[in-house]
C-alpha cells in the first residue's frame, strides 16, 4: 500500500491515523482489490485535517475515497454489496482523477524509508550526567544493604554517614567535596531519602546522621522502568513523551492483526522495537516536571498513560476481570521525576486535577504529596477521549503535542462522539445513549443530565448526528441512557 502517489491515474485513497483497528480492516479489505491504494496518516499530517472535514463533514478514520467519490468509513466498507464495491474498483481502473485532487502531503526525499530503518536512529541522544559514572561505583561499593530502624527493615538502603565515609575514604573527597556530591545526588534525583526522623529539609548536609536513602532505580514499588540507572542528562519531558509514544505506536501498528480487531502483544514483547522503547522509558526517572506549562502536561501525561498501559500489558498480561483491573490500574507504574506514578495517579491525579476516580475512597494526592505540585488546577474533560485503557472501547491511540494539544484534544472528542458506540441519538424515543465513560466521570461534564447533554453538543462537529441532537433537546424531558462498555481485551492472546 503506497504511502503517497502523485499522478493522474484512478487510485483509492484513505485517511487513516496508525494503529488505527477501524483503518486496519478497511485497508485489509482494500488491499485486496487490484487498484492503487494511497494512505495518508494524519497523525502524521495534521495540516490535511481541515481540508479532509471540510470535503467529509467528519473528523473520525478511516475516511475512503474511490478516486473523489466519497463513500465513508469502515463500517460503510464493510456492509458494502459486492457489486456495487466492483463498480467503484472498475471506475477507478478506468477513470483518471479530476483536476480537483484530494489534498496529499507532499513526497519528501527521505519519506518511505524512515519507518524502515532501524528505530534505535529516533531515540533521543543520551548525553552522560556527570554522577552517572559514580552511581554505578556506588552500587558495586557494597554499601548498599538492608537497615534496620528500629522495627522497621529498609531493604537496598544506606545511611548518610555511610555515603560520606565512602566518599571520603574510597573516593578521596574531603568533607565539603562529599557533602557537595551527596547534595547533587539529592538533586538530581539519583536518590531519594527512604526513611528519616521526620526531617522535611531535602539539603543533604543539613539532614540528620542516621537519614537514610536509596538509589532512585531501586524503587520498592516495581515501577516498570526502575532496576537501572538513568544515566542521561535529562531532556525536555515533552519530547522524551513524545518518542515513546512514536515507538509504541510503532509496535502497535505492527503487531494489529489483519482484521484490526486484536493486539499481539507476544509478538510486540520480543520486538527489538520494545527494547529500543525500555531503555527510553528508564530515562524518566529524572525528567523534569515542575517547570510544564498545562499544555506541556496534558500532552506529557496522555501519551506516558497511553504508553504505561501497553508496556503494562506486555509484562504483567492482559486484565481479564474487574479486581485484576482494579489492581492493574492502581499498580502498574513508572517512576517520573523522581516520584511513582501509577495509571490511576496519572489519570486522575495529575489529569483530572486530584479528584477521585472509580472505586476510590480518597484523592490519589494528599497536601502534602510532591506530586500535587505537576497535577494540574483544573480537570481537563476532554482527556477522556485521548487515553486508552486497552479495553475495545477505549478511544484509539494517537499522539499529542503540546503546540496544539487543545486543538487536538477537541477532533478526539468529536472523532468519539461520531462513532455509534459512543453517542446514539433516538429522536423517537427522545432519548441519548451515550458510552459509559459520561456516567463515570459525569462531574467532569457538569454532574447533571442536562449538563452533560449540552456539554457533548458543544463538542460534535457538525452532522446529521448533532442536527438530531439538537432537536431532542429542543423537544425537552430528553431521556438519557449509558450504552454497553465492551471491557474485553484486544490482546490476541
Amino acid at each position: 500500500m503506497e504511502e503517497f502517489i502523485n499522478s493522474d491515474k484512478g487510485r483509492v485513497t484513505i485517511y487513516s491515523i496508525e494503529g488505527c483497528p477501524q483503518c486496519r480492516q478497511a485497508k485489509a479489505i482494500l488491499a485486496g482489490l487490484g487498484v492503487p491504494v494511497c494512505d495518508v496518516d494524519l497523525n502524521e499530517h495534521p495540516k490535511l485535517q481541515a481540508p479532509v472535514k471540510k470535503l467529509t463533514g467528519r473528523i473520525a478514520v478511516p475516511q475512503i475515497f474511490f478516486n473523489n467519490l466519497f463513500i465513508g468509513g469502515n463500517e460503510k466498507l464493510q456492509k458494502m454489496a459486492p457489486e456495487e464495491l466492483q463498480k467503484l474498483v472498475k471506475m477507478v481502473k478506468e477513470e483518471p482523477l479530476t483536476a480537483d485532487a484530494l489534498p496529499l502531503p507532499e513526497r519528501k526525499p527521505s519519506q518511505g524509508a524512515a519507518m524502515d530503518t532501524d528505530c534505535g536512529e529516533k531515540l533521543i541522544v543520551c548525553e552522560k550526567d556527570g554522577l552517572a559514572d559514580l552511581v554505578a561505583e556506588l552500587k558495586d561499593a557494597n554499601l548498599i544493604g538492608t537497615q534496620r530502624m528500629g522495627l522497621s527493615l529498609y531493604k537496598k538502603s544506606f545511611s548518610k554517614d555511610q555515603l560520606l565515609a565512602w566518599l571520603q575514604n574510597d573516593k578521596g573527597m574531603d568533607q565539603g567535596q562529599a557533602l557537595g556530591v551527596g547534595q547533587g545526588l539529592l538533586l538530581k534525583k539519583y536518590m531519594v531519602i527512604a526513611r528519616d526522623r521526620g526531617e522535611s529539609d531535602s539539603r543533604f548536609g543539613a539532614a540528620s546522621r542516621d537519614t537514610l536513602y536509596r538509589l532512585m532505580e531501586d524503587d520498592p514499588h516495581s515501577a516498570l522502568n526502575a532496576g537501572q540507572t538513568a544515566s542521561c542528562i535529562p531532556v525536555e519531558a515533552a519530547e522524551i513523551s513524545l518518542r515513546l509514544r512514536e515507538l509504541i505506536l510503532k509496535l502497535f501498528s505492527e503487531h494489529l492483526s489483519a482484521d484490526g480487531k486484536s493486539v499481539d502483544y507476544k509478538g510486540m514483547s520480543a520486538n527489538p522495537v520494545f527494547r529500543h522503547y525500555s531503555e527510553l522509558a528508564i530515562q524518566l526517572q529524572r525528567v523534569k516536571l515542575h517547570s510544564l506549562s498545562r499544555e506541556e502536561t496534558l500532552a506529557f501525561f496522555i501519551n506516558i498513560y497511553n504508553a504505561l498501559v501497553i508496556h503494562g500489558y506486555l509484562r504483567m498480561g492482559t486484565p481479564t476481570n474487574k479486581w485484576q483491573r482494579y489492581r492493574f490500574f492502581n499498580y502498574v507504574s513508572y517512576l517520573i521525576g523522581g516520584e511513582v506514578f501509577t495509571l490511576q495517579d496519572i489519570e486522575n491525579g495529575v489529569l483530572r486535577g486530584n479528584r477521585k476516580g472509580l472505586a476510590q475512597l480518597r484523592r490519589p494526592f494528599s497536601k502534602t504529596d510532591p506530586r500535587l505540585q505537576v497535577a494540574l488546577k483544573d480537570v481537563e474533560p476532554l482527556i477522556h477521549f485521548a487515553l486508552n485503557c486497552g479495553a475495545k472501547s477505549c478511544p484509539p491511540i494517537k499522539t499529542y503535542t503540546p503546540q496544539d494539544i487543545d486543538c487536538q484534544l477537541r477532533t478526539a472528542a468529536e472523532a468519539f462522539l461520531e462513532n455509534d458506540d459512543a453517542c446514539v441519538v433516538d429522536s423517537g424515543k427522545k432519548e441519548v445513549r451515550l458510552s459509559q465513560i459520561f456516567k463515570w466521570y459525569k462531574v467532569d461534564f457538569g454532574g447533571t443530565d442536562e449538563k452533560l447533554l449540552n456539554w457533548v453538543l458543544k463538542h460534535m462537529s457538525d452532522s446529521p448526528k448533532k442536527t438530531s441532537l439538537k432537536g431532542v433537546l429542543s423537544a425537552g424531558k430528553t431521556k438519557v441512557s449509558f450504552l454497553p462498555y465492551d471491557w474485553s481485551s484486544n490482546s490476541s492472546h
